[in-house]
């Protein structure tokens, strides 16, 4: 059984807590009111079993099966369909983990279905049920407790992300080796997150038409303002992120640079030095390579000096040759 929890509310009271999908018609049928049904994820029988109560489209009754799904928010006739993508950032791997809910609203039900191991929305149906005046609102009430859920828990998600990108500033002055694959983790995550809070403004705004037209209590027009307000809030955060490592990712490409050149500038200096004393050595051995011919011509083998003339030439082209390369800072 893939149901949650599932209750059935009457002027913002529990009445009833149904055990099985049909059990949920009956109290229904017999109080009245209002179901909330929570669902992790649903198999197609169970589903069918909701879309025949409830007439929910078959469209939408299909994107609630697969899953896999953008935020967003569809109306079929009198049932809104809405997915948001509910995030928490998990301090031991440093990573943000999302997920994936479905919310089907209508005027006295409200079927949520959850696709991921994220959090539940036990607190939220608790903080509703705490609070009958607010829940006899009915499924709009809870639909914005649930979008007020999913935006508080993003706060500490963009914590998490800040803090993050400011340790990449350390490690890029460090040195680190593995900087530049943080920096393309937390952008991918960045990006994850961008595309979860993005579809949000719109999907408000939505909301917001239709208060007049379905007549939302004013304390609800409050709840979902203060919503949006945390909406911009976060939105300008995420896309400053994107902007913090991609100015990351420039710097770490310039310093990984530098750091070549530094590399290849040192390597250079050594090749200068064992060049120098390579030909600081190649001629004495060129000298004593010549005399060691042994050819009867040569006219230095029957003279007395030529030992000594040999190795002070050889001497004297050496220290000629070192003085060169250390004035041209070789050596």
């Amino acid at each position: 059984m893939t149901i949650i929890d599932n209750g059935v509310y009457v002027d913002g009271v529990r009445v009833a807590t149904p055990q099985g999908l049909d059990q949920t018609y009956e109290a229904m049928a017999a109080c009245g009111g209002m179901a909330w049904i929570g669902l992790f994820r649903p198999d197609a029988a169970e589903m069918a079993s909701l879309a025949d109560e409830f007439q929910l489209h078959e469209l939408a009754v299909e994107d609630a099966i697969k899953a896999h799904q953008r935020p967003k928010m569809e109306r079929y006739d009198d049932v809104l369909f809405t997915v948001l993508r509910p995030a928490r950032y998990l301090d031991a791997e440093e990573a943000v983990e999302f997920g994936e809910l479905h919310i089907f609203t209508g005027k006295n039900f409200v079927i949520t279905i959850r696709h991921a191991e994220t959090r539940s929305l036990a607190s939220t149906r608790h903080r509703m049920e705490a609070d009958p005046q607010l829940l006899a609102q009915g499924p709009e009430a809870v639909l914005y407790a649930i979008l007020d859920q999913v935006v508080d828990d993003y706060l500490p998600v963009a914590a998490g992300l800040e803090n993050d990108i400011d340790e990449i500033e350390d490690q890029l002055f460090a040195g680190d080796p593995n900087v530049s694959r943080r920096i393309y983790q937390l952008s991918r995550e960045v990006i994850h997150f961008q595309r979860a809070i993005h579809p949000l403004p719109d999907t408000l705004g939505r909301l917001k038409g239709g208060f007049e037209k379905y007549g939302v209590d004013v304390e609800l027009q409050r709840y979902l303002r203060d919503v949006e307000d945390h909406v911009e809030s976060l939105t300008a955060k995420a896309d400053s992120f994107r902007q913090l490592l991609q100015n990351a990712l420039t710097v770490d490409g310039t310093l990984t640079a530098n750091r070549q050149n530094e590399a290849s500038a040192a390597q250079n200096e050594q090749v200068k030095k064992i060049s120098s004393w390579a030909a600081i050595f190649f001629a004495p051995t060129f000298v004593a390579g010549v005399y060691g011919m042994n050819f009867h011509n040569m006219p230095e083998l029957a003279w007395p000096w030529g030992y000594p003339y040999a190795i002070g030439l050889m001497l004297l082209i050496g220290a000629v040759m070192y003085v060169v390369f250390k004035k041209k800072t070789w050596l």
